[in-house]
């Protein structure tokens, strides 16, 4: 089959270290998955169309608005782009062993008190 026919994949590990752009802290790769938001402050940056991919031109902030709950993923953040509103789902790292998601903020959000 030629290769412009293939189906693009879905997910792509693009695992790289970033300061966040919202609190400003250094956040290490997680070294088993794309890491997508801070585990420090849960923000995120609109910059993927799927998974690790990095080709989404909006480039705005994502303010992490709610977590859910989900029997087979555990935590899932659900972020809001500041710029163009998009709403994207990301499962929380809260068990990662380089810098875990905050626990307190995912049962914060959890419980809608930010």
């Amino acid at each position: 089959m030629p290769e412009e026919l293939l189906p693009s994949k879905r997910f792509r590990k693009n695992d790289s270290g970033f300061i966040c752009a919202n609190c400003g802290r250094k956040v290490e790769p997680l070294g088993y998955s794309s890491r997508n938001h801070c585990p420090f402050c849960l923000w995120s940056l609109h910059v993927d169309i799927n998974p690790g991919d990095r080709e989404n031109g909006c480039g705005g902030p994502m303010r992490p608005v709610r977590v859910e709950t989900d029997s087979k993923k555990g935590y899932v953040i659900v972020h809001r782009c500041e710029r163009c509103g998009e709403i994207r789902r990301c499962r929380a790292a809260n068990e990662a062993p380089v810098q875990p998601d905050d626990v307190k903020l995912l049962i914060k959000l959890t419980a809608g008190e930010i």
